[in-house]
């Protein structure tokens, strides 16, 4: 069984897919663009874009009763590999103890020409 998990605290989607899918133990958050929620903006920077996406993440993690400490995969794009670093950076601040399996990709365009992206999957027994 599948339920659809929606947060009004991170973007709504832009297509036809869910923010997120909880499908069992497990939530399949869909790619989190560094869209502020309220303002629509997305900031320049690719540590404040990284911030913006995980705290999209989150949000819509806490909307299906989960955390950041919930994460067991997390696969990143980037616009470009010499972002890398200062994404991993700021990355880092979100995860503790036990840190996701992770993927990082460099791709040739995102989205609304955003410099990340970050998909979760987060393991949650509600």
């Amino acid at each position: 069984m599948k339920k659809e998990v929606n947060s009004k605290k991170a973007p709504g989607a832009i297509g036809p897919y869910s923010q997120a899918v909880k499908a069992g133990n497990f939530i399949y958050v869909s790619g989190q663009l560094p869209i502020d929620a309220k303002s629509g903006e997305m900031p320049s920077d690719i540590k404040e874009q990284t911030r913006q996406s995980l705290e999209n993440v989150k949000a819509i993690l806490e909307e299906a009763g989960a955390s950041m400490d919930n994460v067991v995969k997390s696969t990143v794009y980037l616009a470009d590999m010499s972002l890398f670093g200062a994404m991993n950076e700021v990355y880092g601040e979100y995860f503790s103890g036990i840190f996701p399996a992770r993927a990082a990709f460099a791709v040739k365009e995102l989205p609304k020409q955003a410099l990340v992206e970050i998909e979760v999957v987060a393991f949650h027994c509600s």
